[in-house]
């Protein structure tokens, strides 16, 4: 019987458990929003607010109690130095669970777990733009069409890009000739 066991069992032995609602966690300090099963963001929410009740105390104890609990002093940190201060004058109701539908491959009951103070939402970096590269300054002397030099750098650049065709063997490398015409 289950007599006053109020917590769900989640169909995994107790040390899986543990270790689920863990990673969960850590993801929600991380991320400040999951997507998962309604009924482990339920779990998941319930230990959430446990944590960040240790955490809004303060201290070496409450620090090492939320590593031991989380696993992790990253996660610990970020608990207590960023999630705690937003929510020092609220007793409680520190997340929120919000359903979104069924899930499609086994009809799960889906929902998004949630602080319910507003985070801002991490920077994203900007690409850098590569500058534009400089136009290819043209020679001092134009060179006259059909003169030996461009004759010489045309039939040059013909022979480059047959070496080029020639290296690439194999199957493609025969397509390749095939669909240029080249019968060698």
């Amino acid at each position: 019987m289950r007599h006053r066991r109020l917590r769900r069992k989640l169909n995994v032995k107790s040390d899986h458990r543990k270790a689920l609602l863990r990673n969960l966690v850590r993801a929600l300090v991380m991320k400040k929003r999951i997507e998962t099963t309604h009924a482990k963001a339920k779990e998941t929410s319930a230990l959430a607010d446990k944590l960040v009740t240790i955490a809004k105390k303060g201290g070496l104890h409450a620090r090492r109690t939320l590593i031991a609990k989380l696993g992790d002093a990253d996660t610990a940190r970020l608990l207590e130095t960023v999630i705690a201060p937003k929510f020092k004058d609220r007793r409680g109701g520190y997340t929120r669970v919000l359903r979104t539908g069924v899930r499609i491959g086994d009809a799960s009951q889906m929902s998004i777990l949630e602080w319910t103070a507003v985070f801002e939402a991490p920077a994203k970096k900007a690409k850098k733009k590569k500058a534009p590269k400089a136009a290819e300054k043209p020679s001092e002397k134009p060179e006259v069409k059909g003169s030996p030099k461009t004759e010489t750098k045309r039939e040059a650049e013909k022979i480059a890009e047959k070496k080029e065709s020639e290296k690439k063997g194999g199957f493609l490398g025969g397509l390749r000739k095939f669909f240029k015409g080249d019968d060698r």
